[in-house]
């Protein structure tokens, strides 16, 4: 239950305007009937791709954002290694003399994508526009510029769409969750007027939560941006506190919900938003790990094939330049986009759920399956309520279907198969949409069979080491803060043959690691690895085994991992 919210006390009369203000809102809301709000959002759900972008002063350290501030608020969860006198004196500093809102934009659409987020405000309180609640913002930089204003510019030039990232928490104001509250919100209220007001029309705002109470006065805020903003989409941060998820959404103003760092399970009740990072933080790092192309194209298609979408993040430069290593795999997806894009935009997910080896679109009368790891020479998937008229290869090649009252079996010869992405096209006698999503078993010899970890986040239940092997993407084994090495086992009951491992991880923070098999009264390791990230898909010689373990060696924080799969690949 959340707690709370404390605030001043009011006059009467000032209470009773803000309940008329809240009533009111409440009456405004409610008119908006199903069908008006998803044409409202029907925009977002057809675009499947965005850019976020995370950038600031900071970049100039290449440390994560907010998060490597020191504390200065002990209301405030960030406890980083940059000094808040030196921290919050970047800005002086900070003269990006290559930004380009014009390149950002063209990289963007360059990319597929349809829309653009910027962190206008992130949690250290910098606004990347020229606001008047106070100093710390792009006009007293050596740039001087206001980003924003160049931003939305550009993007409406190229056709996206526009918003922002707005953090309703500010760990730099002294005020911020303290007695002085109503001040703090009273700077937010006249930030949230300004990127709202000064801009023209705003298509997105995009509200961030630390865990810490959310004391921003949610319904007076939402009545703000609603009023300034009638057809604006909001993501569902905005009213999350302790022991929320961020696959919740708690106030019937808020649109969508938003997994971090991983891959939404399949739900095409409620519209969602996974927010990735194209690197290992959200803002630019030197030197960083950067997912490839294949893995981005993987991710895309997991996040559609669910039914949600997928905003992929960019950390400029100091300079104020994207990445080149990021902006060539950017291009490298819109060039795929450019030839499959049917088989992504204005899509649904279904009618299979993503499964070890793919998933599905589908649109009308019409389903793509996207194989993107093949199990076997023929992909045998339960059957369809409904008969398959015809079939294709988008990627051009042949494809033969087997259809029975049992099984539905795809072919398509190896020299056919696209590295990428095989994306099989089924005509069908009804419209896809409307069909009953089918669940496909993982077919991981892991699945469903006792398991163990070295360590429980809090010790709870809802993070035991059963999550990563019950088929749920939705649910993760975790592990305490601070934890640096971890490990993951399984029993599969008898000796089992597996050459393929599927691991799933949260926040890549995992840096090294092996695979080992119990031998006797030892393990033994039969593969070693480095980075995991989102999907990982980890080949090797065949293995017996009856207990396999996950060593976790190397991680930057607690290792999570949402599923944990041992596969026996064939030829």
């Amino acid at each position: 239950m959340l707690r709370q919210t404390i605030r001043p006390r009011k006059a009467p009369q000032v209470v009773f305007a803000l309940l008329f203000v809240l009533f009111l809102s409440a009456i405004l809301h409610a008119a908006e009937t199903p069908q008006e709000k998803d044409a409202r959002i029907a925009w977002w759900r057809q675009a499947r791709l965005g850019m976020f972008i995370h950038w600031g002063p900071v970049a100039l350290k290449g440390t994560e954002i907010s998060w490597s501030r020191a504390n200065s608020n002990p209301a405030c969860p960030n406890r980083g290694e940059i000094p808040v006198e030196v921290y919050d004196n970047l800005y002086k500093q900070f003269n990006p003399t290559k930004f380009d809102a014009a390149r950002w934009a063209a990289i963007a659409k360059s990319a597929g994508m349809k829309y653009m987020v910027l962190t206008a405000k992130h949690c250290d309180g910098f606004c990347l526009w020229h606001t008047k609640a106070s100093d710390y913002n792009m006009a007293s930089t050596p740039f001087g510029r206001d980003i924003c204003a160049e931003l939305t510019k550009a993007a409406r030039a190229e056709g996206l769409r526009i918003g922002w990232y707005y953090s309703p928490m500010d760990w730099r104001d002294p005020d911020f969750r303290t007695p002085n509250n109503a001040r703090y919100l009273a700077s937010m209220t006249q930030h949230l007027r300004e990127l709202l007001s000064n801009y023209g029309p705003i298509d997105l705002l995009w509200f961030d939560w630390d865990g810490g109470d959310p004391q921003y006065d949610q319904a007076a805020t939402y009545d703000l941006v609603r009023s300034l903003a009638p057809k604006i989409i909001i993501n569902n941060r905005l009213d999350l506190g302790p022991g929320n998820s961020d696959r919740v959404i708690l106030n019937p103003n808020a649109d969508y919900y938003t997994p971090e760092q991983a891959v939404g399970q399949f739900d095409n009740t409620r519209p969602w938003e996974t927010c990735m990072t194209l690197g290992t933080q959200w803002s630019w790092k030197p030197d960083d790990t950067i997912k490839s192309l294949r893995e981005c194209i993987d991710i895309l298609v997991r996040c559609v094939g669910g039914d949600g979408n997928l905003l992929l993040n960019v950390g400029p430069m100091p300079s104020g330049e994207i990445e080149p290593r990021q902006v060539e795999i950017l291009e490298g997806m819109g060039r795929w986009l450019q030839r499959y894009g049917d088989s992504i935009y204005a899509t649904r997910g279904g009618p299979y759920k993503p499964s070890p080896w793919g998933a599905a679109t589908c649109r009308d009368n019409r389903v793509y399956l996207h194989i993107l790891s093949w199990p076997d020479t023929i992909l045998v998937l339960p059957p369809l309520p409904c008969k398959v008229t015809g079939s294709s290869l988008l990627s051009g090649g042949k494809v033969a279907f087997r259809q029975t009252d049992q099984t539905f079996e795809i072919i398509v010869d190896t020299k056919d198969r696209d590295p990428l992405d095989t994306i099989v096209v089924l005509d069908l006698d009804k419209p896809a949409d409307p069909l009953i999503p089918i669940k496909v078993p993982s077919g991981s010899l892991a699945a469903g069979n006792p398991a163990s970890a070295s360590n429980v986040f809090q010790n709870s239940p809802a993070f035991g080491p059963d999550k990563a092997f019950d088929d749920d993407r939705d649910t993760r084994w975790a592990c305490d803060s601070g934890v640096k090495q971890a490990w993951l086992q399984v029993d599969l009951g008898k000796p089992a043959a597996f050459n393929r491992a599927v691991i799933e991880e949260g926040f890549d923070r995992i840096q090294r690691f092996q695979l080992e098999k119990r031998d006797g009264d030892s393990w033994k390791p039969f593969f070693e690895g480095k980075t995991i990230g989102p999907r990982g898909i980890f080949d090797f010689d065949t293995v017996t085994a009856q207990q396999v373990r996950l060593n976790v060696l190397e991680a930057d924080d607690g290792p999570t991992i949402g599923e944990f799969q041992l596969l026996m690949r064939k030829p």
